[in-house]
């Protein structure tokens, strides 16, 4: 179709995003795998730090943000139901490159590599310490866990596949912030976000917004149903992983939450914005917008 309507999805660099999204162009652009009407999609990756600031600009018209991010953007952008990642009693690792316990990290809690200001990793981890200003600086998230085995930093917040591999380098675990959020709240912690402007709506006209939300269901569920294939594809993306460990973080985040955020996500999205907002770390998110959850669920907002 000539007259399609361009589509730009920004995702990160990580396995299960690539898992997700191939199918709306095709291996190396062959052309998609699934009908996506009247939409053209392009992919762009991007790390979630950059993703995050280019929201602020609206830059993209699908981009993945940190769900802790969607607060200062509300206003332009809504959630879409499909392409959350949610940590179901894992998520990122604090780790150091001497043993500390979790209680000597909260008293004495040193410098530490994070990925990004606007992270949900950073969110959560102030939460566990309280809501204080944490001692942090911002390094991409794949020269973390060298910079914390080199000593530029005694500590690192790690996420993406860092969080399977940072044991390889020899460094040690404080904590798991999907384990600490779930034996706070039993509930998964949200992670990443898919989110789509809402003045798609303008370009396509009513109901633009559930149709390309439908479309990118229609993604996971082909990659889902093509898991072979689609991990071969997302190892291109895995950074010092074989196929098996890529496998298994694809199953991390590419779970029930992901193909539809549910009820339970969104809880676990509202208990995440009330507890930073109440401790200061992030503003008021104020209604939840999931397009695409109303059709399964019977709610689009929490």
């Amino acid at each position: 179709m000539t007259d399609q309507m361009l589509l730009r999805l920004a995702h990160s660099p990580d396995p299960d995003d690539a898992f997700m999204w191939w199918p709306l162009v095709g291996i190396d652009g062959a052309g998609p795998e699934i009908d996506t009407g009247r939409w053209r999609f392009e992919l762009v990756a991007e790390d979630i730090e950059t993703l995050n600031a280019q929201s602020e600009e609206g830059l993209y018209e699908i981009t993945a943000i940190s769900c802790a991010h969607y607060p200062a953007v509300r206003d332009r952008y809504a959630l879409t139901a499909c392409g959350a990642s949610l940590g179901d009693g894992y998520g990122p690792r604090i780790v150091t490159r001497e043993p500390m316990d979790l209680e000597s990290f909260k008293q004495n809690t040193p410098m530490i590599a994070v990925p990004g200001a606007r992270t949900s990793a950073v969110a959560t981890c102030r939460m566990m310490l309280g809501g204080r200003p944490m001692p942090c600086t911002v390094v991409p998230f794949d020269q973390i866990i060298d910079q914390v085995v080199d000593g530029t930093f005694s500590a690192g917040l790690v996420i993406h596949e860092g969080q399977l591999t940072y044991a390889q380098s020899g460094l040690h675990l404080v904590a798991d912030l999907g384990e600490w959020w779930k034996g706070r709240t039993g509930l998964p912690l949200p992670l990443g976000g898919n989110a789509i402007r809402r003045d798609v709506e303008a370009i396509g006209g009513p109901g633009a917004l559930e149709e390309v939300a439908s479309i990118l269901r229609a993604s996971v569920e082909w990659s889902m149903a093509h898991k072979e294939q689609a991990v071969e594809w997302a190892l291109r993306w895995g950074r010092g992983i074989d196929r098996e460990m890529a496998t298994t973080f694809v199953e991390m985040y590419v779970n029930k939450w992901t193909l539809d955020v549910g009820d339970q996500g969104l809880l676990a999205l509202r208990t995440f914005f009330e507890q930073a907002c109440s401790m200061g770390i992030l503003s008021e998110a104020g209604p939840v917008d999931v397009i695409g959850f109303e059709a399964v669920s019977g709610g689009g907002s929490a």
